[in-house]
């Protein structure tokens, strides 16, 4: 299983970021698949989650109305379509793989300051 995620940057606040996530070694339609996000000293926080055909999708309190995650299955990808964006939405921002064992990727840094 390999995921990894790329998109990230520096963007002024109310600009707008789209994540994305490459996926490999697995049936990628097959499984719902999340975004989370650790900002420094934090605990890592699950922000969106879609289900794996992209029918229903879920987002954190934080970030509804602001995000949008959505998926190709058929290039076996996942995106976080991030707008509004705030200070404190600064982060590592993290694709994950949920099923028996949690696979994720290395992470993409967003950072939000003027």
């Amino acid at each position: 299983v390999q995921l990894v995620e790329s998109g990230g940057g520096l963007v002024q606040p109310g600009g707008s970021l789209r994540l994305s996530c490459a996926a490999s070694g697995f049936t990628f339609s097959a499984y719902a698949m999340s975004w989370a996000r650790q900002a420094p000293g934090k605990e890592r926080e699950l922000v969106a989650h879609i289900t794996n055909a992209g029918g229903s999708t879920n987002y954190a309190d934080s970030v509804k109305g602001r995000f949008t995650i959505s998926r190709d299955n058929a290039k076996n990808t996942v995106y976080l379509q991030m707008n509004s964006l705030k200070p404190e939405d600064t982060a590592v921002y993290y694709c994950r793989r949920a099923g028996h064992v949690d696979y994720w990727g290395q992470g993409t840094q967003v950072t939000v300051s003027s």
